[in-house]
């Protein structure tokens, strides 16, 4: 098994828990691309980072490899070129982790916006420690609405319970165990809007400029998801003119090359992104939601058992 993009940590993880399958690995930093595909020669199984884009001509570089089985450590695949993997005999899986790591921080993000914390927190680094202008919300007279109701969503819906606050919930696949309304009506009577649906060419800026003009006036927006959930310029013009309160975002369009890496002394590009982290309003961090102990380790845990799984149903097939 060849195991790109991976980071110290979760190579020490990879060895621990390899050995206890009996996989050799090949382990390396770098992202995979068309240039270290050869790192596969031998191996059917890849193990690839959600934090690269893996193209049509890296996957045709895989599948010459011998490569038959992707495995991505994350649960969305939308940096995943799906339809070359097809083409180049590619069987594409993703992992699944602790929710919890996600929907607490979530929980956090809204915590933060609701009590206005990047400008408390700046004006306290400044040693300004006069009350803010600005008085805080408590949750429990707010109205919350989870956009998105999978394993992360549920787990937020259950955490926000326990603040004893409304809560609404949109999905194209209900359940019998929320209270679902259009998301229209979500956007309309929530306060707080957090994302938790998956990235494809449905939800791609799925709050944009007229949706983001329907929400009411003062609203928080949270996203844990993907970036482009988001139509990033309509945000920023939102939380410029005061029609939105704030935002809390883990995720931004355009994170790619800028996330993840040491850009001080570096130019950023990217102009929305650096507007976000100016205005007082909107809290940033990089896509880090996930990243606790018990996820990482579940990540690597189950890219291991992904590749088990295929080659045991490979082998029972040949059988």
């Amino acid at each position: 098994m060849t195991v790109y993009g991976c980071g110290p940590d979760e190579a020490v993880l990879f060895r621990e828990l390899a050995s206890r399958a009996g996989i050799a690995l090949t382990i390396t930093e770098e992202a995979v691309g068309e240039a270290n595909a050869g790192l596969a020669a031998g191996n059917r199984c890849v193990s690839v980072s959600h934090r690269t884009p893996v193209t049509g001509a890296v996957l045709d570089a895989l599948g010459q490899a011998g490569v038959r089985y992707l495995s991505t450590r994350s649960i969305g695949c939308n940096h995943i070129d799906l339809g070359a993997a097809e083409r180049a005999g590619i069987t594409v899986g993703n992992v699944t982790y602790s929710p919890d790591s996600v929907a607490d921080y979530t929980l956090m993000l809204m915590l933060m916006a609701v009590r206005d914390a990047k400008s408390v927190i700046r004006r306290t680094d400044a040693h300004d420690y006069r009350l803010n202008e600005v008085r805080g919300k408590e949750l429990r007279d707010l109205t919350v609405g989870v956009v998105g109701t999978g394993r992360i969503g549920e787990a937020v819906m259950d955490r926000l319970r326990g603040f004893g606050c409304r809560i609404l919930a949109y999905d194209t696949r209900p359940r019998d165990a929320f209270d679902y309304v259009s998301l229209d009506e979500l956007l309309r009577c929530s306060d707080i809007v957090t994302l938790h649906t998956p990235l494809n060419e449905d939800t791609y800026h799925l709050l944009d400029r007229t949706r983001i003009g329907r929400m009411k006036r003062g609203a928080f927006i949270v996203n844990t998801g993907r970036g482009p959930l988001l139509d990033t310029e309509a945000l920023v013009s939102a939380l410029e003119s005061g029609a939105l309160g704030g935002a809390a975002l883990d995720v931004v369009e355009g994170e790619e090359g800028v996330f993840y890496a040491d850009r001080r002394g570096m130019p950023i590009t990217s102009k929305p992104l650096l507007r976000l982290q100016e205005l007082p309003n909107a809290v940033i961090s990089p896509h880090t939601a996930y990243y606790t102990d018990r996820a990482l380790r579940d990540t690597v845990e189950n890219s291991i058992v992904n590749c088990l799984k295929f080659e045991s149903r490979k082998a029972a097939w040949a059988g």
